[in-house]
Order: C-alpha cells, then sequence, then structure tokens
C-alpha cells in the first residue's frame, strides 16, 4: 500500500483541523498517512511519500507563512516534478490568491496538483468544512 504525508502548518489550530480531516479521509480512500507539522520534516523526507497534502494558512497580504513554511515549500518545489500534491489551507480574509499563487508555483515545479487551486475554508472549519476536507481526502487517496 502506498503511503501519503499531509505537512503542515498551524498557527491558531484551524489548518491543523483541517489536516487531521484531509488525513481521515485519505484513510477512507484507502491510503495509509502519516500527518506531519512542517516543523517536524525535511522536503528530502517528504518527496518520499507516494503523495503529499500540503495545507498552511493566508498570511499577512495572502502569502504563504515566511518563516517556516515558504522557506520548506521553496525548497521543495525543486523536489516535487512528477508528484501527486494537494494544497489547502484557512483564511481570513481576501479572496484566496495566495492559494492560487501556491498552485502556481507547485504546477510551475511540475507536480500534478490535485483540484487545481486546493482547498481553502474561511476561518475556523466548521462540520461542513470538515466533511469536505475528509472528501478531498479521500479524492486525493484515489487521484
Amino acid at each position: 500500500m502506498s503511503k501519503a504525508a499531509v505537512i503542515f502548518w498551524s498557527q491558531t489550530g484551524n489548518t491543523e483541523q483541517m489536516a487531521n480531516a484531509i488525513a481521515d479521509g485519505i484513510r477512507e480512500g484507502g491510503m495509509e498517512v502519516d500527518v506531519l507539522n512542517v516543523a517536524d520534516t525535511t522536503p528530502a523526507d517528504a518527496v518520499k511519500y507516494a503523495k503529499i497534502a500540503l495545507g498552511c494558512p493566508a498570511m499577512g497580504a495572502e502569502v504563504l507563512e515566511e518563516t517556516e513554511f515558504d522557506p520548506f515549500f521553496t525548497e521543495l518545489e525543486s523536489k516535487i516534478s512528477g508528484l501527486k500534491v494537494a494544497l489547502f489551507g484557512s483564511y481570513g480574509w481576501g479572496d484566496g490568491q495566495w492559494m492560487r499563487d501556491w498552485a502556481q508555483r507547485a504546477d510551475s515545479a511540475g507536480a500534478n496538483v490535485y483540484q487545481d487551486e486546493g482547498l481553502i475554508l474561511h476561518l475556523t472549519p466548521d462540520e461542513e468544512g470538515l466533511e469536505q476536507c475528509r472528501t478531498f481526502g479521500a479524492g486525493f487517496a484515489k487521484y
């Protein structure tokens, strides 16, 4: 059985909730999965997985978190060509530009991006949002 990783950064816990629900969906979809905080892994370890779901909320002027997550993703970019990647995160304002920019970066790096523009939820996920995450994860497992 192939294995997926859900790698995330979360300040308030919203993106972490999404990560756990996506992991539940991946399991429901028939894959083993590890859920990892970005601080607990490296890009070299991440690319050992068959599939990677990456989660980061919108920060500042709709950018990836700049201290830990963006440096991780910047290093990962050169390693993800041909890899199946899903992107997700929460936001508090704006219209999702950070996710569109991030998806473009992943696509330009040659990743096979699941659902082109990823999954975004506004603020704290409610039960409907968590169900969207589980569905997203199950679909990614079969992608």
